[in-house]
């Protein structure tokens, strides 16, 4: 097995099922991480409800999207229900850069297609802790109709299946604090990893020279 080239910078990606909390864990670790970059996502969707450009997600038109492809600056980009996502490849560079930390909160296909170009990117997925509970959640915000919350609790299934499958690590959210501290956890596991550990000091003829972020 080829040794995988490990960056300074931590690549962090988040997907879960909606409805499993993978934004608020997010958020919260943000707040708590202030030098941590998050990736906000392109898209050609409209803005929903409060949602705001710049924050939520960059809104842009198709055309713009299609020139953002030729010019290769996405890292990952998606169709999801006639609409497109993309990821920005430039934050990856600077996060390398940097020695930092960036987050991504995107599915299990885009994080999938940034682990191809990037193999030591972290991918963590978030479930819920049982398929009714999802269902309770996704029924307690009261913006859908029957029908469509039984389309996602069939993507979701079919998302999980993915996720647990591929992903390097799985956070069950049943509460929401010990899923906090098991994704910091897992940020400062990765901060240890042979690679990342800063060993310059300690000259050793073999040792890694990189700083972690």
């Amino acid at each position: 097995m080829t040794d995988i080239t490990i960056s300074p910078g931590l690549i962090l990606v988040l997907s879960a099922p909606s409805g499993a909390g993978k934004t608020t864990l997010a958020r919260r670790m943000l707040d708590e991480m202030p030098s941590a970059q998050f990736s906000i996502s392109y898209t050609t969707r409209p803005p929903r409800g409060k949602e705001k450009d710049g924050v939520d997600y960059h809104f842009i038109d198709t055309k713009t999207f299609q020139q953002k492809i030729e010019n290769s600056e996405f890292v990952e980009w998606a169709e999801v229900h006639g609409h497109f996502y993309g990821s920005s490849q430039s934050l990856i560079e600077q996060t390398r850069e940097d020695k930092s930390v960036c987050v991504f909160d995107i599915d299990v296909q885009g994080g999938t297609a940034i682990k191809r170009k990037f193999p030591d990117a972290v991918l963590i997925f978030i479930v819920p802790p049982s398929m009714e509970e999802l269902e309770r959640r996704l029924r307690g915000r009261q913006t859908e109709t029957d029908d469509a919350i039984r389309r996602r609790m069939l993507a979701a299934r079919a998302e999980m299946e993915r996720g647990t499958q591929s992903y390097d690590y799985l956070i069950v959210n049943d509460d929401l604090d010990k899923a906090l501290n098991e994704l910091k956890s897992i940020v400062v596991a990765e901060h240890c990893r042979r690679g990342r550990a800063d060993l310059s000091a300690l000259r050793l003829q073999n040792a890694e020279t990189v700083s972690n972020g």
